[in-house]
């Protein structure tokens, strides 16, 4: 399963990716790309992934409560994330947003964790905002290029990745600069048995010459890499920290 959070012309590079790791890993998988943060829950609810790609908020939950091991993540992308507003909005910088603003924003935590923070810059707090829930980045830029919203959260990757014509109806007010949080593949508990094989498989992607054109389609250019318990465990805290 892969999160919701992906732009939609990265949809081709993970059914690319799920055929590759079935003819490598000699392992039989089915790909399922949840719409939604709502649809994500309501798979893991009914137990139906083995494997996950989540982002670092799910990715604490799923390992310190549902016993998920983290084992991989992608090379050279880290979360981050974008405050922007419309490109014709009087706003200039994050201090310009005031209590009672109205912020577009979907149902990635992580996503407004991180925002949360960098709003403690410019004194705000979650109460001192107006949320409006969206179920895609698109649609908040959607309501923020209208004036609908005072700004948007965005995760950084598909803002980065807009049509060149919306952003530039947008302006950025902020992008964060964290490092340290990655989406993470996550196993279950019942198949970390099968954790090297895919591991192999998944390493070894990026190279073979064919296998450039899938990791463009996908985004992650510099392939996957392994990542262990204590990795793990420091995203978890750092995340924790965030929470805090």
């Amino acid at each position: 399963m892969v999160a919701p959070d992906f732009s939609p012309d990265r949809f081709a590079g993970w059914h690319m990716v799920n055929t590759l790791l079935q003819s490598r890993s000699g392992l039989q998988l089915h790909l399922l790309t949840p719409s939604s943060a709502q649809e994500q829950a309501d798979l893991l609810r009914h137990d139906k992934a083995d494997l996950i790609y989540a982002n670092p908020f799910d990715a604490a939950h799923l390992i310190r409560d549902l016993g998920f091991r983290a084992f991989a993540r992608p090379v050279g992308k880290p979360d981050e994330m974008v405050i922007a507003t419309a490109a014709a909005s009087p706003l200039r910088c994050l201090e310009d947003l005031r209590p009672g603003s109205r912020i577009a924003v979907t149902d990635n935590r992580d996503v407004k964790l991180i925002g949360l923070r960098l709003l403690e810059a410019a004194d705000l707090t979650d109460k001192d905002l107006q949320w409006v829930l969206v179920e895609t980045f698109q649609a908040g830029a959607r309501l923020t290029i209208k004036g609908e919203v005072d700004a948007g959260f965005f995760l950084a990757e598909i803002y980065h990745s807009l049509s060149r014509i919306t952003r530039s109806q947008l302006k950025v007010l902020i992008e964060s600069a964290i490092f340290d949080i990655t989406h993470v593949l996550l196993a279950h508990q019942r198949i970390v048995g099968e954790i090297p094989a895919i591991m192999t498989a998944l390493s070894g992607i990026g190279q073979r010459s064919a296998d450039h054109e899938v990791l463009e389609a996908l985004g992650i250019p510099g392939g996957f890499e392994k990542m262990n318990d204590e990795e793990a465990e420091f995203m978890v805290d750092l995340m924790d920290t965030l929470l805090d």
